[in-house]
C-alpha cells in the first residue's frame, strides 16, 4: 500500500521532498507523479500557460491510469497557485472514494472545483516559496493527515452497500426536509441529504451518476435561480438531467430566490427588489415573475425527458422560509407563474401548505412510494 504525491517537482521541489521525508517517518511508502508545466524557465504567455498547465493535467492524468491501481491508499497533492489548480483537475478525475489531500496557498476559491469531489484541503498561510517556520508547520500537519487516513482501517462504522434516497436541502427548506428525512428513515431508508446552495448540488449530480441512489427527492431545486438566473454556481451540467432514470419526486424549494453575497457588494438592481439577509455573508434576493417562468421552462424540458417515473408537488402556500404571509419575499404570484409554466410541461399537483409543512414532507414521501411501486 502507498500514497501517491502528485508536485510540480521543477518549482516545488525542496517542499515536495520534506513531505516524502515526513510521511516516510510516518510509515507511508511515498510513489511521486510530476505535474510540472516543464517549461525549462522559460516565462510563457498567459495563453501559452494556460494551454500547458492543460497538457500537464492531461500527462498526469494519463500517467497515473496507467500506474498499477492495486496498492494505492491515496493520493495526496501540493502546489501553489498554478500547482494547485493542475492537482485539483488531476484530483477531480480519481475515484470519489479514494482519499485524496490537497496541501496548497489557496490562492483561488476552491468551492467552484470541488465541489463535487472530497478532497481534503490543508492550507499553508504562507507562499509555497521554500520551507520557513509557516511551511514546515503546514506540511507537517499535512503529513500527519495523510498518514492518519493511510494507517486508518476505513469505515469505522457500519457500512451500507444499499443506495440511499437523495434529497435536496437548504437552511430556508430545512424543517420540511427534516420531516421528510426522519419519514424516510422510520421506514428503513437510509437519506443523503445536498445542500442546493449552488455547489453542493454538483455533489448531488455526480452521486446520481455513480449510482448513489435509488431515488430521488429533489425537495429544494434552487439551484435553478442559481445556475440559469445569478450564474454563481460550480460546474453542474447534469443537475436536472443525470438522475433522469431514478423514481424522482420534486418540488419548488428556494426556487423563488437568487442567493447572493453580503448586501454591500450586491448589483445595486438586485438591492431594489425585495430581499433579506440570510445571514452576514448571504442575501436572499426575490425572482421575477419571468425569471421564474424561465427556470420552470428549463426544468420541465429535463423533467419531460425522463426515463424514469417522476410526480411533481407544489406547494402552494409558499416555496421557502420567507415567502409566507409577513415574509420578507413573499409572492402568491411568482408562486403562481412558475406552477403555471411548468404544468405546460409536465403534469403537477397542487398543495395548500407551505413547503415548510409537515404535511408537505409526508405528501413527498407518499408519492415517492405511490411511483416505486408502479
Amino acid at each position: 500500500m502507498s500514497v501517491l504525491l502528485l508536485a510540480t517537482y521543477d518549482t516545488k521541489r525542496e517542499e515536495a521532498d520534506y513531505l516524502i521525508a515526513g510521511l516516510k517517518a510516518g510509515g507511508v511508502p511515498v510513489e511521486t507523479c510530476d505535474i510540472s508545466l516543464q517549461a525549462g524557465g522559460v516565462q510563457w504567455s498567459p495563453k501559452a500557460k494556460i494551454a500547458g498547465m492543460e497538457k500537464a493535467t492531461e500527462r498526469a492524468i494519463a500517467e497515473i491510469s496507467d500506474m498499477p491501481q492495486t496498492g494505492r491508499r491515496m493520493v495526496v497533492a501540493i502546489g501553489g497557485g498554478t500547482g494547485g489548480q493542475i492537482a485539483l483537475r488531476v484530483l477531480q478525475s480519481l475515484p470519489v472514494a479514494m482519499p485524496k489531500v490537497l496541501v496548497t496557498t489557496l490562492p483561488f476559491d476552491p468551492r467552484y472545483i470541488i465541489a463535487d469531489s472530497s478532497i481534503i484541503l490543508v492550507p499553508t498561510i504562507a507562499d509555497l516559496c521554500g520551507l520557513n517556520a509557516t511551511t514546515r508547520a503546514a506540511l507537517d500537519q499535512a503529513a500527519a493527515i495523510s498518514g492518519g487516513l493511510y494507517h486508518a482501517s476505513l469505515p469505522t462504522g457500519p457500512a451500507s452497500n444499499t443506495p440511499s434516497v437523495g434529497v435536496t436541502s437548504l437552511g430556508v427548506t430545512g424543517p420540511g426536509t427534516d420531516a421528510l428525512c426522519a419519514r424516510l428513515r422510520s421506514a428503513g431508508d437510509e437519506v443523503t441529504v445536498f445542500h442546493a446552495n449552488g455547489f453542493g448540488g454538483a455533489a448531488f449530480t455526480r452521486w446520481a451518476k455513480t449510482g448513489a441512489f435509488k431515488s430521488v427527492i429533489d425537495y429544494t431545486p434552487h439551484e435553478l435561480t442559481r445556475c440559469y438566473v445569478a450564474g454563481v454556481h460550480a460546474d453542474m451540467p447534469g443537475r436536472f438531467t443525470s438522475m433522469g432514470h431514478l423514481p424522482r419526486v420534486l418540488l419548488p424549494g428556494g426556487a423563488n430566490f437568487i442567493g447572493m453575497g453580503e448586501p454591500g457588494l450586491m448589483p445595486e438592481h438586485y438591492l431594489n427588489r425585495p430581499h433579506y439577509s440570510h445571514s452576514p455573508l448571504f442575501t436572499h434576493v426575490q425572482c421575477t415573475e419571468d425569471e421564474v417562468a424561465h427556470c420552470a421552462n428549463i426544468l420541465g424540458a429535463a423533467l419531460k425527458d425522463a426515463t424514469g417515473p417522476v410526480r411533481v408537488l407544489i406547494p402552494m402556500g409558499g416555496f421557502s422560509s420567507e415567502d409566507k404571509p409577513g415574509g420578507a419575499i413573499e409572492s402568491e404570484a411568482l408562486r403562481h407563474a412558475f406552477a403555471d409554466t411548468l404544468e405546460t410541461h409536465i403534469p403537477l399537483t397542487r398543495l395548500d401548505g407551505h413547503i415548510n409543512d409537515s404535511a408537505v414532507a409526508h405528501a413527498a414521501v407518499d408519492a415517492l412510494s405511490d411511483i416505486t411501486k408502479d
